[in-house]
Formats: C-alpha cells, structure tokens, sequence
C-alpha cells in the first residue's frame, strides 16, 4: 500500500519537494541579509542614541515579504490538491474497487492513503512555518505584531494545524461526496468559514484579557507584541454617557462635565487633562500580553487538529458503513 500511495500521489508529493526547497533557499538567503542588517543598524543606533528610524529598515523586502504573507494560503492549497481528491477521485473513477479485490481490506487502505498524506501535509506546512517564523524575526523585532491575525496565522505551530484540519475535511468532503469536484468546492468554503469564525469569535475569548488604566495625561503601551483588543475613556470607574461640551482623546469623543469646561478654554489641554484626571477619568486599555502569544497558538492548534481528528474519523465511518 506504501508503495501504491508513492506511486498515485508521487507527482504531488515532488511537486511540493521543489517548491519548499526553492521557498527555503529564497528565505534563508534573504534572511541571512535582513538578520545581519537588523544587527548592524540596531547596533549604529545604539551607538547614536537614535533608534527611531527602525521600523522603515526592511521597506525594501517588500517583495519577498509579499511572498512570506502569501504562505498563508498553504493550508487551502493542500486541502485542494491533496485533501479533496485523494479519495474522492478514487470513488469517482472506480479505482478503489482493484484495491479492494486485491486482500486490502477498506480499512487498511483507508488507513494508510489517509496517514501518509497527513504525515506529509505536517511535514510540509511545519516546514513552511518554521522558515517563515525565522525569517519573520527582524520585523517581530522591529513591529511588534506578530500577534495580529495577518502574523499569527503563518508563524509558530498554527499553521500545522490548519493545513490538517484543510487536508482532513478534503478527505472527509470526497468520501461524503464521491466527486472531486463538489469536495473542492466544501474543502474551499468550509476551510474560509471555519477559519474566520475562530479568528473574530473564539480567537479573542482563548484567555480573558488584560484592562489597564492610566492618567489622561500621560501614555502607555502593552509591552512587547501584545495584541491591543480595545482602548478608551472612563469616566469615573465607568464608561461616560453625559453631555455637554465635548472633546476628542485619540479617536475617543468625551463630554467635558461642567466642572471642566473653565480648563478647557486655556491655551493647551495641560489643564484640562489635570481636571478630567481629578474628576475620575481615566484612559483604558484591554490587551492580550505578548507573553500570551505561544498559549495562543498551542490552544489554536489543538483547535484545528481537534476538528481534523474528528473529520477523518467521520470519513472513515462513512467510507466503511456505506461501502462494506
């Protein structure tokens, strides 16, 4: 069966091959640049007590760097080509049927069609990551937002997760069907639903997020690569519903209480600040600490391969049941 796999599933598999070692020579290369110009500019700012012209040093990696957010789609890529017709293509021409008058039990080759193209689909996108979350490093570095969705979808361990759960409901999608076209077509919507729906609804609620509060008058920022999820004003312990005269904080519209409106009328906001401050508001953050970023992605991962178990475990139940 190992070698009956090879032999059906061969082209993909070297098509893939040389695609990842050109992507690896393309980003260790240009990585090897960008870490030793990371390295010498951080040290000459340094050196000059100046280091706010940091953030614009990689504008010239643009290309590659459209490259790397691209590999985002790798999961949908595999689920397409290597997912969706594995067995829906086999129950489509009727070829299952000379493996199954050949003393391979359906089980048995169910089995292992199914655990090497996942060992294979983990393989590769766990390739991809790793070179991409290197690569990525400078600009970590340098942006501090490798938790927002566009950086934490295509480093660390997720995207393992999501090429198996992309791969699985492929599998899943063709026994159900038994054509490869309506599996790519479940394979492609499913993938994109199940994804967005985990990004905007369960992503934010993984942990309970942090809230801190300061002085109008002064700033702060979460430390790190933490991820902001909202910011605003408080007026005495509560968010402010009042009227009256009104001012702009950052993008957060206030009333000024009546109290304040004889500050607000001075040259600058110094004072105004001071009496806003003495009357009980506060600026507030809710964030998620950087040092939240690996828990993130290990609850995500487990998530994805969570759903990938349970689809192949369907596709197996259905495939045995149905034709036995």
């Amino acid at each position: 069966m190992t070698w009956l796999v090879w032999r059906t599933e061969r082209v993909q598999f070297c098509v893939a091959a040389g695609i990842l070692a050109a992507l690896s020579v393309l980003l260790l290369v240009t990585g090897v640049q960008m870490a030793h110009q990371y390295d010498s500019a951080l040290t000459a700012c340094r050196a000059a007590d100046s280091c706010g012209t940091l953030s614009s040093l990689f504008l010239g990696s643009h290309a590659v760097g459209f490259l790397v957010v691209l590999t985002e789609g790798l999961p949908a890529v595999l689920g397409l080509f290597w997912g969706a017709p594995l067995i829906a293509h086999e129950l489509e021409t009727g070829t299952s049927q000379f493996g199954w008058t050949q003393s391979v039990t359906r089980k048995r080759w169910f089995a292992v069609k199914t655990g090497w193209i996942l060992l294979a689909t983990a393989v590769c996108a766990g390739a991809v990551s790793a070179l991409v979350t290197w690569w990525s490093g400078p600009n970590n570095a340098l942006q501090l937002n490798r938790f927002l969705p566009n950086r934490f979808d295509i480093q660390g361990i997720v995207p393992v997760g999501y090429s198996l759960f992309a791969v699985a409901l492929g599998i899943a999608a063709g026994v159900v069907f038994r054509r490869t076209l309506p599996a790519l077509a479940v394979t492609a919507g499913g993938f994109t639903a199940v994804r967005l729906l985990v990004v905007f609804l369960l992503r934010p609620h993984y942990m309970a997020p942090v809230t801190a509060t300061y002085n109008l008058a002064s700033s702060f920022a979460p430390s790190g690569s933490a991820w902001v999820v909202s910011s605003g004003i408080l007026g005495a312990g509560a968010p402010y519903t009042g009227n009256g005269p009104a001012m702009g904080i950052g993008n957060v519209v206030i009333p000024i209480p009546p109290v304040c409106q004889g500050a607000a009328e001075e040259p600058g906001n110094g004072q105004l600040m001071a009496c806003l401050g003495a009357h009980g508001y506060r600026a507030s953050v809710t964030y998620q600490p950087a040092s939240r970023f690996w828990a993130f992605q290990s609850i995500e991962t487990g998530i994805f391969v969570a759903l990938a178990a349970a689809l192949i475990a369907l596709a197996a139940f259905v495939l045995l049941r149905r034709d036995a």
